[in-house]
Protein backbone atom coordinates (compact mmCIF):
# COMPACT_ATOMS: atom_id res chain seq x y z
CA UNK A 1 0.00 0.00 0.00
CA UNK A 2 2.48 2.56 0.76
CA UNK A 3 5.00 1.33 -2.23
CA UNK A 4 1.19 2.54 -4.79
CA UNK A 5 0.90 6.12 -2.88
CA UNK A 6 4.69 6.74 -3.43
CA UNK A 7 4.01 5.74 -7.17
CA UNK A 8 1.14 8.40 -7.25
CA UNK A 9 3.19 11.25 -5.30
CA UNK A 10 6.27 10.79 -7.79
CA UNK A 11 4.14 10.35 -11.14
CA UNK A 12 3.99 14.32 -11.62
CA UNK A 13 7.72 14.27 -11.56
CA UNK A 14 8.26 11.31 -13.74
CA UNK A 15 5.82 13.00 -16.62
CA UNK A 16 7.08 16.19 -16.64
CA UNK A 17 10.62 14.36 -16.59
CA UNK A 18 9.63 12.35 -19.97
CA UNK A 19 7.93 15.54 -21.61
CA UNK A 20 11.60 17.32 -20.85
CA UNK A 21 13.60 14.49 -22.38
CA UNK A 22 11.10 14.03 -25.82
CA UNK A 23 10.18 11.04 -24.44
CA UNK A 24 6.93 9.74 -25.38
CA UNK A 25 4.48 10.61 -22.36
CA UNK A 26 3.37 7.61 -19.95
CA UNK A 27 -0.05 8.97 -19.72
CA UNK A 28 -0.66 8.69 -23.91
CA UNK A 29 0.20 4.83 -23.45
CA UNK A 30 -2.64 2.54 -22.20
CA UNK A 31 0.04 1.14 -19.54
CA UNK A 32 0.80 3.71 -18.27
CA UNK A 33 -3.10 4.81 -18.00
CA UNK A 34 -3.86 2.10 -16.42
CA UNK A 35 -0.90 2.18 -14.04
CA UNK A 36 -1.80 5.60 -13.17
CA UNK A 37 -5.40 4.76 -12.11
CA UNK A 38 -4.31 2.04 -10.24
CA UNK A 39 -1.86 3.62 -8.56
CA UNK A 40 -5.02 6.34 -7.86
CA UNK A 41 -7.42 3.59 -6.42
CA UNK A 42 -4.84 2.28 -3.81
CA UNK A 43 -4.30 5.82 -3.14
CA UNK A 44 -8.00 6.20 -2.31
CA UNK A 45 -8.20 2.41 -0.76
CA UNK A 46 -5.18 3.63 1.78
CA UNK A 47 -6.84 6.84 3.39
CA UNK A 48 -10.29 4.69 3.31
CA UNK A 49 -8.98 2.50 5.48
CA UNK A 50 -7.63 4.93 7.63
CA UNK A 51 -10.87 6.67 7.87
CA UNK A 52 -9.75 9.62 5.88
CA UNK A 53 -13.47 9.27 3.54
CA UNK A 54 -12.48 13.20 2.39
CA UNK A 55 -9.15 12.54 0.99
CA UNK A 56 -10.08 9.07 -0.61
CA UNK A 57 -12.41 10.80 -3.27
CA UNK A 58 -9.69 12.78 -5.13
CA UNK A 59 -7.61 9.94 -6.13
CA UNK A 60 -10.85 7.64 -6.50
CA UNK A 61 -11.94 10.42 -8.91
CA UNK A 62 -8.99 10.51 -11.17
CA UNK A 63 -9.23 6.98 -11.32
CA UNK A 64 -12.47 7.53 -13.20
CA UNK A 65 -11.52 10.46 -14.89
CA UNK A 66 -8.94 7.62 -16.53
CA UNK A 67 -11.63 4.77 -16.52
CA UNK A 68 -15.16 5.79 -15.85
CA UNK A 69 -16.17 2.70 -15.91
CA UNK A 70 -13.70 0.95 -13.71
CA UNK A 71 -15.56 -1.55 -10.96
CA UNK A 72 -13.08 -1.14 -8.41
CA UNK A 73 -12.64 2.95 -8.12
CA UNK A 74 -16.43 2.70 -8.02
CA UNK A 75 -16.58 0.09 -5.18
CA UNK A 76 -13.79 1.94 -3.27
CA UNK A 77 -16.30 5.28 -3.85
CA UNK A 78 -19.99 3.29 -2.55
CA UNK A 79 -17.45 2.30 0.32
CA UNK A 80 -16.73 5.89 1.12
CA UNK A 81 -20.32 7.27 0.81
CA UNK A 82 -21.77 4.60 2.42
CA UNK A 83 -19.47 5.42 5.02
CA UNK A 84 -20.57 8.73 5.23
CA UNK A 85 -24.20 8.26 5.32
CA UNK A 86 -24.89 9.11 1.98
CA UNK A 87 -26.67 6.10 0.92
CA UNK A 88 -27.92 7.41 -2.42
CA UNK A 89 -24.60 7.91 -3.65
CA UNK A 90 -23.53 4.72 -1.82
CA UNK A 91 -26.10 2.90 -4.18
CA UNK A 92 -25.33 4.90 -7.40
CA UNK A 93 -21.59 3.80 -7.66
CA UNK A 94 -22.52 0.15 -6.14
CA UNK A 95 -24.84 -0.23 -9.44
CA UNK A 96 -22.13 1.37 -11.80
CA UNK A 97 -19.25 -1.18 -10.39
CA UNK A 98 -21.95 -4.06 -10.71
CA UNK A 99 -22.87 -2.63 -14.31
CA UNK A 100 -19.15 -3.51 -15.64
CA UNK A 101 -18.61 -6.53 -13.60
CA UNK A 102 -22.13 -8.11 -12.95
CA UNK A 103 -21.01 -11.50 -11.07
CA UNK A 104 -18.35 -10.22 -9.16
CA UNK A 105 -18.62 -11.82 -6.05
CA UNK A 106 -17.27 -9.28 -3.49
CA UNK A 107 -19.38 -6.77 -4.90
CA UNK A 108 -22.55 -8.50 -4.74
CA UNK A 109 -21.70 -9.31 -0.98
CA UNK A 110 -20.47 -5.57 -0.05
CA UNK A 111 -23.68 -4.01 -2.09
CA UNK A 112 -25.98 -6.87 -0.34
CA UNK A 113 -24.28 -5.20 3.07
CA UNK A 114 -24.91 -1.90 1.68
CA UNK A 115 -28.93 -2.89 1.35
CA UNK A 116 -29.21 -4.66 4.37
CA UNK A 117 -27.59 -1.40 6.69
CA UNK A 118 -30.61 0.34 4.58
CA UNK A 119 -32.96 -2.56 5.81
CA UNK A 120 -33.81 -3.08 2.32
CA UNK A 121 -34.07 -6.76 3.51
CA UNK A 122 -35.28 -8.51 0.32
CA UNK A 123 -33.11 -6.68 -2.10
CA UNK A 124 -30.01 -7.73 0.22
CA UNK A 125 -30.68 -11.41 0.55
CA UNK A 126 -31.08 -11.21 -3.69
CA UNK A 127 -27.56 -9.95 -3.94
CA UNK A 128 -26.37 -12.48 -1.05
CA UNK A 129 -27.97 -15.20 -3.44
CA UNK A 130 -26.10 -14.15 -6.42
CA UNK A 131 -22.72 -14.07 -4.99
CA UNK A 132 -22.88 -17.08 -3.30
CA UNK A 133 -23.01 -18.65 -6.66
CA UNK A 134 -19.57 -18.24 -7.13
CA UNK A 135 -17.83 -21.57 -5.68
CA UNK A 136 -14.38 -19.69 -6.01
CA UNK A 137 -14.72 -16.95 -3.60
CA UNK A 138 -12.29 -16.68 -1.06
CA UNK A 139 -14.91 -15.14 1.34
CA UNK A 140 -18.02 -17.36 0.01
CA UNK A 141 -18.53 -18.69 3.88
CA UNK A 142 -19.37 -15.03 4.89
CA UNK A 143 -21.52 -14.65 1.94
CA UNK A 144 -23.95 -17.54 3.39
CA UNK A 145 -23.61 -16.28 6.76
CA UNK A 146 -24.71 -13.07 5.54
CA UNK A 147 -27.26 -14.99 3.78
CA UNK A 148 -28.56 -16.47 7.10
CA UNK A 149 -28.67 -12.88 9.06
CA UNK A 150 -30.66 -11.34 6.03
CA UNK A 151 -33.40 -14.63 5.44
CA UNK A 152 -33.43 -13.99 9.92
CA UNK A 153 -34.29 -10.04 8.83
CA UNK A 154 -36.83 -11.73 6.80
CA UNK A 155 -38.78 -13.97 9.27
CA UNK A 156 -37.33 -17.45 7.85
CA UNK A 157 -35.71 -19.14 10.57
CA UNK A 158 -35.69 -22.40 8.73
CA UNK A 159 -33.77 -20.87 6.00
CA UNK A 160 -31.61 -19.18 7.84
CA UNK A 161 -30.24 -21.92 10.30
CA UNK A 162 -29.94 -23.63 6.38
CA UNK A 163 -27.69 -21.09 5.06
CA UNK A 164 -25.17 -20.56 8.55
CA UNK A 165 -25.00 -24.76 8.44
CA UNK A 166 -23.41 -23.98 4.86
CA UNK A 167 -21.43 -21.25 6.37
CA UNK A 168 -19.90 -23.22 9.20
CA UNK A 169 -19.31 -26.16 6.52
CA UNK A 170 -17.29 -24.24 4.22
CA UNK A 171 -15.19 -22.28 7.47
CA UNK A 172 -16.12 -23.37 10.86
CA UNK A 173 -14.26 -20.41 12.50
CA UNK A 174 -17.45 -18.06 11.70
CA UNK A 175 -18.19 -15.91 15.46
CA UNK A 176 -21.38 -15.01 13.88
CA UNK A 177 -22.99 -17.83 12.14
CA UNK A 178 -22.10 -20.37 15.68
CA UNK A 179 -23.63 -17.63 17.60
CA UNK A 180 -26.28 -17.87 15.24
CA UNK A 181 -26.88 -21.64 15.14
CA UNK A 182 -26.50 -21.47 19.08
CA UNK A 183 -29.55 -19.25 19.66
CA UNK A 184 -31.70 -21.07 16.89
CA UNK A 185 -31.08 -23.99 18.29
CA UNK A 186 -31.83 -23.13 21.72
CA UNK A 187 -34.87 -21.37 20.71
CA UNK A 188 -35.62 -25.04 18.95
CA UNK A 189 -34.74 -26.64 22.47
CA UNK A 190 -31.94 -28.63 20.96
CA UNK A 191 -29.81 -28.15 23.38
CA UNK A 192 -27.03 -30.19 23.21
CA UNK A 193 -26.17 -29.01 19.69
CA UNK A 194 -26.73 -25.44 21.14
CA UNK A 195 -24.12 -25.53 23.53
CA UNK A 196 -21.49 -27.07 21.06
CA UNK A 197 -22.15 -24.52 18.88
CA UNK A 198 -21.92 -22.13 21.50
CA UNK A 199 -19.25 -23.05 23.05
CA UNK A 200 -17.19 -22.98 19.85
CA UNK A 201 -18.30 -18.74 19.72
CA UNK A 202 -17.12 -18.35 23.28
CA UNK A 203 -13.69 -19.73 22.41
CA UNK A 204 -13.38 -17.20 19.88
CA UNK A 205 -14.93 -14.27 20.86
CA UNK A 206 -12.43 -12.06 22.82
CA UNK A 207 -15.46 -9.51 23.84
CA UNK A 208 -18.79 -11.45 24.03
CA UNK A 209 -22.02 -9.02 23.69
CA UNK A 210 -24.85 -8.85 26.06
CA UNK A 211 -27.37 -11.54 23.47
CA UNK A 212 -24.41 -13.73 23.86
CA UNK A 213 -23.70 -13.92 27.77
CA UNK A 214 -27.27 -14.20 28.15
CA UNK A 215 -27.32 -17.27 26.22
CA UNK A 216 -24.68 -18.45 27.50
CA UNK A 217 -26.20 -18.18 31.24
CA UNK A 218 -29.35 -20.01 29.94
CA UNK A 219 -27.27 -22.73 28.46
CA UNK A 220 -25.59 -23.40 31.53
CA UNK A 221 -28.27 -23.05 33.65
CA UNK A 222 -29.85 -26.10 31.54
CA UNK A 223 -27.09 -28.24 32.06
CA UNK A 224 -26.74 -27.31 35.71
CA UNK A 225 -23.14 -25.35 35.11
CA UNK A 226 -23.88 -22.50 38.24
CA UNK A 227 -19.87 -21.50 38.21
CA UNK A 228 -20.44 -20.88 34.54
CA UNK A 229 -23.95 -19.06 34.79
CA UNK A 230 -22.60 -16.99 37.74
CA UNK A 231 -19.32 -15.88 35.86
CA UNK A 232 -21.49 -14.96 32.78
CA UNK A 233 -23.80 -13.55 34.72
CA UNK A 234 -21.11 -11.51 36.71
CA UNK A 235 -19.82 -10.04 32.92
CA UNK A 236 -23.50 -9.19 31.69
CA UNK A 237 -23.44 -7.05 35.19
CA UNK A 238 -19.93 -5.36 34.20
CA UNK A 239 -20.21 -4.99 30.43
CA UNK A 240 -23.53 -4.04 30.00
CA UNK A 241 -25.66 -2.83 33.11
CA UNK A 242 -28.47 -1.02 31.31
CA UNK A 243 -29.13 -2.92 28.81
CA UNK A 244 -32.40 -5.09 28.04
CA UNK A 245 -30.49 -8.87 28.04
CA UNK A 246 -29.53 -7.86 31.80
CA UNK A 247 -32.60 -6.77 32.60
CA UNK A 248 -34.10 -10.02 31.74
CA UNK A 249 -31.52 -12.11 33.17
CA UNK A 250 -32.18 -10.51 36.55
CA UNK A 251 -36.16 -11.26 36.19
CA UNK A 252 -35.01 -15.07 35.26
CA UNK A 253 -33.41 -15.19 38.63
CA UNK A 254 -36.97 -14.32 41.07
Amino acid sequence: MKLRVALVLLLPIVLSACVTSGQVDPMDTQKGRSGARDAYIQLGIGYLQKGYTERAKGPLSEALKLDPSNADAHTALALVFQTEAEPTLADKHYREALSSRPKDARILNNYGSFLYEQKRYQEAYQRFEQASQDALYGERSRVFENMGIAALALGNRDLAKEHFSRSLRLNRQQPRALLEMAQLSYEDREYVPARSYYDRYSQMSTQQTASSLLLGIRLAKIFEDRDTAASYGLQLKRLYPGSPEYQKYLSEQR
